[in-house]
């Protein structure tokens, strides 16, 4: 007999969503009709049970027919995939994209994080009935907002910056926000950084393959396949580049490694889940000069070996997840990629930024971190070799190719060759993406975006750490950020003026820790909910000794710090910390 769950069955809608991306079901195995020839043998097995990987694009197909992922769909969705439903309603339970309610065809999301709440998010949160959501990737164009809706035929928009009356007009079904709206402008760069990482940027159609050809696209691949797989490693490795994702580990070593692994395939995974507050640099490169990002993948894939990629993309850039789309099938179209390249839609969830979290969320899981060893390169994505590369790092990896590993480590310092992309947001005239070289003071940064009345810099993001306006003379360099216990992170770079309530951004910090842990490790699960509760006492509370309040925080940051499993809850408390020792938040 059929045990079902009390879901009900799926609508039509629902199943139409389904079988629209894996087709129509042949028997009852596979999750349709029961057929006479179904009671005397199986279908399916093994194989549907390898379609597991595709549980998320599932969800998503779901949930933007119908506007919310249903129990009778989720069932249904488990059928076809041979998913235990208890498992499959642990994964969509976990990401924030999906509604397990009911909701409106018409939803519209507006940002409330730190950039967005300096510029008036709470105002327009309390004027009209949105939803409130984490960074957008729009601080450049703060107050930002997402709406979408719902049906066959789905949109999405964002929409920044937003105002009280436009989301007012939005959620009453007026006029439908423009799609050019969140083409990026073009960037504000240093001097001379027009050749740089940003040089296409406005200078082509990102949508047009001939476009991006005539500016010299594709150029490097060809190079790269002229030189062969060793001198391209050797290249990469001489440019002493590193990562750009926030680790800062050596790219040629980690290229090596995936190229030297005897186990087959082997997996690229492009993490373009940039979800840390106040960072937006991705998002230009995907908008803006999608291609590169294909033939920087192609690139990695040839001199790593790898047959297959991904490219995981934040859900809440759909103009960047439909021009990478659309770049990834014309080169495909004209014949110039050598490698498969899928582009994976992410599901609302901070922690899919950690390359282990990642490869779970692909493989159709709670993306969970995983315990390392063994370490990607060994054992990664449905556990082979895999090179993940952020989407910042692969750009750096054309002009290496093109112009030489020696030429690029010729710019910026010893330890931190290249430039380096910053995104710049905040209290400042000339909110943007900058280029600069590594090792650029930040005052000459800030003073290229116009920041005036400095109160705090806040570098790296929300795991970074804040800055006073006496520290602004650090070299943007991952050496000099260190010496004074800093770091560059992401990239990300938030100015407050004199005006800034800190003691509400730190709470937002915090909160922005609880929402996005993922639960699994009991120090970053229970310690940045302490965090949280602890830091409003202190600074809504204004009576009493804070002195022992002081120390519980500290102490439950350093048990953060020694014992959780990844990176979001070794860093939790870093911005929190520094804005009470260095801000001295509960002086003011």
């Amino acid at each position: 007999m059929d045990i079902r769950t009390t879901g009900g069955p799926p609508t039509a809608d629902e199943v139409a969503a389904v079988d629209g991306l894996l087709g129509t079901p042949d028997s009852l195995w596979e999750g349709g009709r029961r057929r006479p020839a179904d009671d005397h043998f199986a279908r399916g097995g093994r194989a549907v049970r390898s379609q597991r990987h595709l549980l998320l694009p599932l969800l998503h197909a779901i949930q933007d027919r119908t506007g919310w992922v249903s129990r009778g769909a989720l069932e249904y969705a488990c059928r076809r995939l041979s998913i235990p439903p208890a498992e499959a309603y642990g994964v969509v339970s976990f990401y924030a994209r999906f509604a397990l309610k009911p909701r409106g065809a018409l939803t519209l999301r507006v940002c409330d994080d730190i950039v967005c709440k300096l510029a008036g998010a709470d105002e327009i949160c309390a004027a009209v009935d949105a939803e409130r959501s984490p960074c957008l990737g729009l601080c450049d164009r703060a107050p930002a907002a997402l709406v979408e809706r719902s049906g066959s035929s789905y949109e999405e928009r964002q929409i920044a910056p937003v105002t009280v009356a436009q989301a007012a007009d939005t959620l009453r079904g007026g006029e439908w926000p423009d799609q050019t709206l969140s083409t990026p402008l073009s960037p504000t760069l240093s001097p001379g950084g027009r050749g740089g990482l940003l040089r296409r940027v406005a200078a082509y159609d990102p949508e047009r393959l001939d476009g991006y050809r005539a500016l010299g696209g594709f150029a490097a691949l060809m190079r790269a396949r002229e030189m062969g797989s060793e001198a391209v490693i050797r290249e990469v490795t001489e440019a002493r580049l590193l990562g750009r994702g926030g680790a800062a580990f050596p790219t040629g070593r980690k290229w090596e490694s995936v190229a030297k692994a005897t186990e087959r395939p082997h997996y690229l995974v492009c993490n373009a889940d940039e979800s840390e507050p106040g960072t937006f640099k991705d998002r230009v490169l995907m908008e803006a000069d999608p291609f590169a990002v294909v033939e920087g993948m192609a690139i990695a894939a040839f001199a790593t070996g790898c047959e297959k990629g991904y490219i995981y993309i934040r859900a809440e850039y759909p103009l960047a997840r439909a021009r990478v789309e659309n770049a990834v099938a014309q080169a495909r179209g004209a014949g110039l990629l050598d490698i498969e390249i899928e582009v994976r839609r992410g599901a609302g969830a901070y922690i899919c930024g950690e390359e282990t979290a990642l490869f779970n969320s692909i493989e159709g899981k709670r993306g969970e971190p995983r315990n390392k060893p063994p370490f990607p390169v060994e054992v990664g994505l449905f556990g082979k070799p895999t090179l993940v590369n952020n989407v910042e790092t692969l750009f750096n990896v054309l002009n290496i190719v093109s112009e030489g590993g020696a030429a690029f480590a010729s710019v910026g310092t010893k330890d931190s060759t290249g430039t380096r992309l910053f995104c710049v947001s905040g209290h400042v005239e000339r909110p943007g993406l900058y280029e600069v070289a590594m090792g650029t003071p930040l005052r000459e940064l800030l003073a290229l975006a116009g920041a005036q009345d400095i109160q705090a810099v806040l570098l790296g993001g929300a795991a970074g750490s804040f800055l006073t306006p006496e520290q602004v003379d650090v070299p943007l360099s991952f050496e000099g950020t260190r010496a004074i216990g800093a770091t560059l992170g992401s990239g990300a770079v938030i100015v407050f003026d004199e005006t800034a309530d800190m003691k509400q951004v730190l709470l937002r910090i915090a909160r922005f820790f609880r929402d996005e842990s993922c639960g699994q490790c009991v120090p970053c699960r229970v310690g940045t909910k302490r965090q949280e509760e602890i830091l409003e006492r202190m600074l809504v509370e204004r009576n009493g000794d804070r002195s022992a309040d002081v120390m519980l925080l500290s102490d439950i940051a350093q048990a953060m710090r020694d014992a959780s499993i990844c990176g979001l809850g070794q860093t939790a408390a870093n911005a929190i910390a520094s804005g009470l020792t260095q801000l001295k938040v509960l002086n003011g």
